[in-house]
């Protein structure tokens, strides 16, 4: 299969596309776009058999990408919409899979001491949790309230736990109907860093955008319905220079309209050549921003406030 190296389904869908010179739909893969406003984008990937779900490596079912652009600078009422946005895509998901007051358990993916692989733990401490309200004081909420309960169960390296050893044990004693669960992803893109929000019905297999998979969270591998909500945060540094090259040659090609080796070049993908290039002994270098404390703070806010508004 083709080497992706991006969790995001629509950059596969594009880089399948591209690889194999298909200027309309993939065969087994349906796909639109939705312009919300001047800097938010919805782009649905739909994977309808298991054709689509060979040319691009992922399961059948439904992908979201909402793309936010200069999230650093977004104003309050900017992220509010952004907030909305996620709820109302979010929203459909899970009116597809459980009934109004079914309890939806959300599960935050990552290491809180590693700013790129943050977003799930610090998203989950601004999740309006309900479940033991209910239980225990029904009189100081809404009788028609969701019950929500939400963990961050840490990551192998510092729990000797695998994720969904333990995801496993809290759904078969808290018995919920849907779990959702958040994660950091990688992109093909450095644009997309912490300003793309990808949701899925089809559960989620953490480390697979980086090389370091784990067992994945599904519904095949935990019995309920898993929806998945992941941000990129890094950039493999192959796929970085690659795009860098693509800059480059944007540049000559300005001063020398026609190169048939430079329009060769372009079109052809770089990754695995450059990856060849810039591996030192056995390390891959993996690429994040230096603003990334200030975007997965920003980021997390913007999901957390979507999650609440969906439930």
């Amino acid at each position: 299969m083709y080497n992706f190296r991006t969790d995001m389904a629509d950059e596969r869908k594009d880089l399948y596309a591209k690889a194999n010179n298909i200027e309309n739909e993939i065969n087994g893969i349906k796909s639109e776009q939705e312009k919300i406003s001047d800097k938010i984008k919805v782009t649905r990937v739909k994977v309808l058999n298991e054709e689509g779900e060979k040319s691009i490596g992922k399961k059948i079912g439904d992908y979201i990408t909402i793309d936010i652009n200069k999230i650093n600078v977004l104003e309050d009422d900017e992220k509010e919409e952004a907030s909305k946005v996620l709820a109302n895509e979010l929203k459909k998901l899970i009116e597809d899979q459980i009934q109004a007051k079914d309890e939806i358990l959300i599960v935050g993916l990552g290491n809180e001491e590693v700013t790129p692989d943050a977003l799930g733990p610090k998203t989950i401490k601004n999740i309006e949790i309900t479940r033991h309200i209910l239980k225990y004081l029904p009189q100081y909420i809404d009788e028609n309230a969701r019950p929500v309960s939400a963990i961050a169960p840490g990551v192998l390296g510092t729990t000797g736990i695998e994720t969904v050893e333990v995801v496993q044990g809290v759904v078969e004693h808290t018995k919920p109907k849907l779990l959702i669960v958040i994660d950091a992803l990688a992109s093909r893109s450095i644009e997309r860093i912490s300003s793309s929000i990808q949701i899925s019905n089809t559960g989620i297999v953490p480390g697979a955008g980086v090389g370091n998979t784990r067992k994945e969270l599904t519904k095949e591998s935990l019995g309920i319905p898993v929806i998945a909500l992941g941000i990129p945060t890094v950039v493999e540094l192959a796929t970085l220079v690659s795009e860098g090259i693509d800059i480059f040659i944007d540049k000559l090609q300005q001063k020398a309209e026609s190169n048939e080796y430079l329009n060769k070049l372009k079109n052809n993908d770089k990754y695995e050549e450059v990856k060849e290039t810039l591996n030192v002994g056995e390390y891959n270098m993996i690429v994040t921003p230096k603003e990334i404390d200030d975007l997965i703070q920003n980021m997390s806010e913007i999901v957390a406030e979507g999650i609440n508004l969906s439930m």
